[in-house]
C-alpha cells in the first residue's frame, strides 16, 4: 500500500470541487497546471483569479522532501519554529554525502563512518518530529520520491532544485530553499508568484537511439538556462503519452536547467502502469476516479496557443539524439552535428570517463537501454576505451537490476557500480587523474555540467546525453564517434556497428528489494533527544539573524562585482564543502569563492577597502563584519541559477552582506535571499552595472518607506567623491517586506508562535 494514502484520498475528494470552482472564477477552460495550483490554495476553495507572473499566492503543498545536505539547515531552522511535529508528511533522504571513490560497498561504509554525526542528527531529529527517514544507501531523493510518494495531481516542495522529477507522475513538484520547507512543515502557507505556462506539444514517437532525455536536451537548447524562469512547463500530445513514466520524470527533472518553476505531464496509462508496478495500485484506483481533472481541459489541447503563454512543438519521430555542453546545459548539439562542433571548438575529443545514472537517468528502463549497448562491447569484442561508472537511483532499482543480470553486464564491460547516491553528479567524486591541469572530456547522463561541477576541475569539459549515448561514447572513447552512423574496430580487426539500444520500461518479474532503507518515525517523539555537540565542526545550532535596524543602510562596502555566470555552485560550492552544510559559520568560508571578480578576472581575490590589499572573499567579508560594516554583492544575469541550496543566501547574511544587486535573479535564489532577511535587488537599467567601481561604498535609500512595486535608490559613492544614483527594482510583497524587517522569515514564524 502507498504511503499516506488517506492524505491522497482527501486531496482527490476535494479536487473536482475546487477545479470546478476555479473554472467558474477564471471563466475559461484550464490547463493541468492551473487545476493543480487552484486545487491547492491555502485558503481552500478558489474565490478569485490570479494574474500569471504577477500575483503572489499562498499554497498548501501536500508534502515536503529534503535531501541530507539541505535537510541539516532546514531542520536546524525547524527546531526554532516551536512545533512538536511536522504538519504535513515529510521525509529526509541521505544521498548527497556519499563520495564516489572506489565502489558501492566501500564508498557507503566510508560515508557512514565519516558522516556519522550528521546521519545520527538527521535520524534523531526526524524521529522526534515525525519525519520519514531514508538511510544512506537507500537511493537518490528524486528516484525514491517517484517510487514511493509522488502521485498525480498532488503538490509537493523539496529542498533540491531537481524536485520537479515528480512531474513525471503528474505532480506539481517544486524545488525550494530550506526556509520554505520550514514554513510548510510548520503548517504555514507557502508563497509563490503565480507562474506563467509554457506548453510543449509532443507528436510522433521515439525510436532508435533517441530517448526521453533528448526531449529536454532539445528544449534546453530552445529556451536556454533562463528561458523557463517563472514558468511551469507542461508537456502534452500523443508523443507525451507514448513516453514511459520514468522517461517523463527525466524530462521534468532537467527542467531545472532552463530555470522552470517545475514541469509536468498529464495522468495517463503509463503513469497508471508505473503506480501498479511500484505497488501503489491503490493510488491508481483513486486517480482513475478523477482522471478527467488530472489533465488539461479538451479545449486547451484543441487550441493550445490560446491557453499557454508560449508554445513549442517537437516531433519525436524526427528528434535526433542530442549532446549538450560543455560548461552549460543549454548548449545543445544534435548528434549529427556534434563531431563537427568538437573539432571546430577544439574540445578534447578523447573521452576519459562516461558516467550514467544520477537522479535524472537511473530508472530500470535507463539501465536496460544502457546495458543493451554495454553487452555489445562484450559480444562484439570491443575494447572499452574510457572509464565507465553506473550510479543506480535507488536500492529498489539496484537490487532489481542486479537480480536481472544488468549490473553484471556493466561489470563485464569494465564498468564500476557506485553507491545509490548523487556522487559525481554533485561533485562527490574522488576522480583519479594523473594531471588535473590538462584539458579533458567526460560525458554523463546527469543534468548539470557547469565548470568544476563534477570533479572540481576547471579543465574538465563535461557533456550531457542519454545513458545509451554515454555508454556508446565510453566504448568508443572518442567524442567524434557517432553510434548511429559510424563503426568501431574490434579486437579481431573487424569493423562493427553498435545495434540500436533496447529497453524495458518495467521489470518483467516485478521490482524486488530486501531492505529499501526506510525508517518510520516514532509515534510520540516528545522524549526523543536531538543532540548536537557544541564542539562539532559539522553541526551548529542556529541563532536568529538580527532584525532590520529601522534606518536606511549606509556605508556598505563593495564585496565583489561578479562577472558573468554566477550559479549557486559559484556562491556556495558543493563537493568537499558538503560536510559543513549543518555548520553555518564553517561553510561560510566558501562564500563566493567561485565567482569571477570583474576587476581582475580572478576567483576568490577581491580588494579589501580597509587596507587596499587583496584577499579571499570570505576573509574580506569577515573583516568588514568585524568592524561593524555591512557589504553588498553586485552580479550579472540569472544570478543564483542552479541548485536550491539556501546556504548561498544564508552565508552572505551570516557575513553581514546586506544586499545583492544584479541584472536578474534565478527564482529559487531570489526567494531564498528574501527568506533570510536580505535585500534582493535588480538594476532598473542593466547598464548601471558598468557604473560600479571597485572602491565604491553604497547607501540604500527608501527603506523606511519600503513598499511593493516602488524602486529603492542606491547611491554609489565613488573614491573620487563623485556619486551615481541607481534605481533598483525589487519584487517584495507586503509579507516579504515584513520578513526583511524581522530579520528573516523564520524570525516571523517564531514571533507568531510566541504570540
Amino acid at each position: 500500500m502507498a504511503f499516506d494514502i488517506e492524505m491522497i484520498r482527501e486531496v482527490y475528494a476535494r479536487f473536482g470541487e475546487r477545479v470546478e470552482a476555479a473554472r467558474k472564477v477564471v471563466g475559461r477552460p484550464l490547463t493541468l497546471s492551473e487545476k493543480i495550483l487552484y486545487a491547492h490554495l491555502f485558503n481552500g476553495k478558489p474565490t478569485q483569479t490570479f494574474e500569471r507572473g504577477k500575483t503572489y499566492v499562498d499554497f498548501a503543498p501536500d508534502r515536503v522532501a529534503m535531501q541530507d545536505a539541505t535537510a541539516q539547515m532546514a531542520l536546524l531552522q525547524f527546531m526554532q519554529a516551536g512545533k512538536s511535529k511536522v504538519s504535513v508528511p515529510s521525509t529526509v533522504h541521505c544521498d548527497h554525502l556519499i563520495q564516489a571513490k572506489i565502489g558501492a560497498v566501500q564508498d557507503l561504509e566510508i560515508a557512514k563512518d565519516t558522516n556519522k554525526e550528521v546521519y545520527d542528527f538527521l535520524a534523531s531529529v526526524s524521529n522526534k518530529y515525525g519525519i520519514g527517514f531514508w538511510k544512506p544507501g537507500a537511493g537518490i531523493i528524486h528516484q525514491v520520491v517517484l517510487e514511493n510518494y509522488a502521485f498525480p495531481g498532488g503538490m509537493m516542495i523539496g529542498t533540491d532544485s531537481h524536485t520537479p522529477n515528480a512531474g513525471g507522475l503528474g505532480m506539481i513538484a517544486i524545488g525550494v530553499g530550506g526556509a520554505d520547507a520550514v514554513d510548510v512543515m510548520a503548517g504555514m502557507a507557502w508563497e509563490l508568484k503565480f507562474p506563467k505556462f509554457i506548453g510543449v506539444k509532443l507528436t510522433g514517437k521515439l525510436s532508435g537511439w533517441t530517448a526521453a532525455k533528448d526531449v529536454i536536451l532539445k528544449v534546453a537548447g530552445i529556451l536556454t538556462v533562463k528561458g523557463g524562469t517563472g514558468y511551469i512547463v507542461e508537456y502534452f500530445g500523443e508523443g507525451a503519452e507514448s513516453l514511459s513514466c520514468t522517461g517523463k520524470a527525466t524530462i521534468c527533472n532537467m527542467g531545472a536547467e532552463i530555470g522552470a518553476t517545475t514541469s509536468v505531464f498529464a495522468y495517463d496509462t503509463k503513469m497508471r502502469d508505473y503506480l501498479a508496478g511500484t505497488e501503489r495500485e491503490d493510488i491508481a484506483i483513486e486517480a482513475d476516479k478523477v482522471a478527467s481533472y488530472l489533465r488539461s481541459d479538451p479545449e486547451v489541447y484543441q487550441d493550445p496557443a490560446k491557453y499557454y503563454d508560449q508554445l513549442i512543438e517537437i516531433n519525436l519521430s524526427e528528434l535526433e539524439p542530442h549532446v549538450n555542453g560543455p560548461f552549460t546545459p543549454d548548449a545543445a548539439w544534435p548528434l549529427s552535428q556534434f563531431s563537427k562542433a568538437v573539432k571546430e571548438h577544439g574540445w578534447p575529443a578523447e573521452l576519459e570517463v562516461g558516467l550514467i545514472g544520477s537522479c535524472t537517468n537511473s530508472s530500470y528502463e535507463d539501465i536496460t537501454r544502457a546495458a543493451s549497448v554495454a553487452e555489445q562491447a562484450v559480444s562484439k569484442k570491443l575494447k572499452v576505451k574510457a572509464e565507465f561508472t553506473v550510479t543506480p537511483g535507488s536500492e529498489l532499482v539496484r537490487y532489481t537490476t542486479e537480480r536481472d543480470g544488468l549490473l553484471q553486464t556493466f561489470d563485464r564491460m569494465g564498468g564500476v557500480v557506485l553507491a545509490n547516491a548523487c556522487g559525481p553528479c554533485i561533485g562527490q567524486w574522488a576522480r583519479h587523474m594523473s594531471d588535473p591541469n590538462r584539458k579533458n572530456s567526460i560525458i554523463t547522463s546527469f543534468n548539470r555540467n557547469f565548470a568544476k561541477r563534477n570533479d572540481g576541475n576547471p579543465n574538465t569539459h563535461a557533456f550531457v546525453a542519454s545513458p545509451e549515448i554515454v555508454t556508446a561514447f565510453a566504448i568508443a572513447g572518442d567524442l567524434t564517434f557517432n553510434p548511429v552512423t559510424d563503426t568501431l574496430t574490434n579486437e579481431d580487426g573487424q569493423a562493427v556497428k553498435l545495434d540500436e539500444p533496447k529497453g524495458i520500461e518495467l521489470p518483467i518479474k516485478g521490482f524486488a528489494v530486501e531492505d529499501a532503507g526506510y525508517l518510520a518515525p516514532a509515534e510520540d517523539g516528545s522524549k526523543v533527544q536531538v543532540k548536537v555537540d557544541p564542539l562539532s565542526d559539522r553541526l551548529q545550532l542556529l541563532e536568529g539573524f538580527k532584525p532590520w535596524e529601522g534606518t536606511d543602510l549606509t556605508g556598505l562596502r563593495l564585496l565583489i562585482k561578479a562577472k558573468g555566470k554566477c550559479t549557486t555552485d559559484h556562491i556556495s560550492m558543493a563537493g568537499p564543502w558538503l560536510k559543513y552544510r549543518g555548520h553555518l559559520d564553517n561553510i561560510s568560508n566558501n562564500m563566493l569563492i567561485g565567482a569571477v571578480n570583474a576587476y581582475n578576472d580572478k576567483t576568490n581575490t577581491v580588494k579589501n577597502q580597509l587596507n587596499g590589499e587583496y584577499g579571499a572573499v570570505p576573509a574580506v567579508a569577515r573583516a568588514y563584519k568585524a568592524m561593524g560594516a555591512g557589504s553588498i554583492v553586485v552580479g550579472d544575469e540569472n544570478y543564483g541559477e542552479g541548485s536550491s541550496r539556501e546556504h548561498a543566501a544564508m552565508e552572505p547574511r551570516h557575513l553581514n552582506v546586506r544586499a545583492i544587486l544584479v541584472k536578474s535573479f534565478a527564482r529559487i535564489h531570489e526567494t531564498n535571499l528574501k527568506k533570510q532577511g536580505m535585500l534582493a535587488l535588480t538594476f532598473m537599467n542593466p547598464k548601471d552595472y558598468d557604473k560600479i567601481q571597485e572602491d565604491d561604498t553604497f547607501d540604500i535609500i527608501g527603506l523606511k518607506d519600503f513598499t511593493p512595486g516602488i524602486p529603492l535608490i542606491i547611491i554609489a559613492n565613488h573614491a573620487d567623491g563623485s556619486k551615481d544614483h541607481i534605481l533598483a527594482n525589487h519584487t517584495y510583497n507586503e509579507g516579504q517586506i515584513e520578513w526583511f524587517k524581522a530579520g528573516s522569515a523564520l524570525n516571523m514564524i517564531s514571533l507568531q508562535n510566541k504570540g
